[in-house]
């Protein structure tokens, strides 16, 4: 298949974690677009939210993955929003296979508390900020090609499940 594979999910799904695995089983480019803004910016996602703004991120994160979604045959790992950007998910849908990572709330709550690296959440807040997130993406990233449940199976049966869907 010519068609590059996307993963899309909530921010600590393991989008990255995934994609690097099924990237090396297919033996092609792995692209993770939060990387690539990250050191286009010279700073961390959290750090350009803090000192632009999230209308500047979603912008530069726009941008980015448009022209990276031309590439051939390549594993992306989107950011948890951007397949809620209509140019970014109608890209995806016409041209790529993807793939909506899905993880119970309560774990992803467990994962973030663990790390600080999350622009959009508060500490103080979190369970409310994550449910809110959560519910405003969820009927979004059930447009993608493909959906894996990844509570309670390891990542080798994800990646066996991706590379089912992907035709390998």
């Amino acid at each position: 298949m010519n068609k590059s594979l996307v993963l899309t999910g909530m921010m600590g799904v393991g989008k990255s974690t995934i994609g690097r695995l099924v990237a090396n089983r297919l033996k092609i480019k792995f692209i993770d677009v939060d990387k690539i803004i990250e050191k286009k910016e010279k700073k961390t996602i959290k750090r350009i939210f803090e000192d632009h703004g999230e209308k500047y991120f979603r912008i530069l994160e726009e941008k980015t993955t448009l022209k990276i979604l031309k590439n051939n045959k390549s594993v992306i790992a989107l950011g948890g929003g951007a397949f809620i950007n209509n140019e970014i998910r109608e890209k995806v849908l016409s041209s790529c296979v993807s793939v909506w990572l899905k993880v119970d709330l309560d774990k992803l709550i467990r994962r973030y508390n663990k790390n600080d690296k999350r622009p959009l959440l508060d500490k103080k807040k979190l369970n409310t900020d994550v449910k809110k997130i959560y519910q405003s993406r969820k009927k979004i990233y059930s447009l993608a090609n493909f959906k894996i449940n990844c509570d309670n199976i390891d990542k080798t049966k994800v990646v066996k499940k991706i590379l089912n869907f992907y035709g390998n």
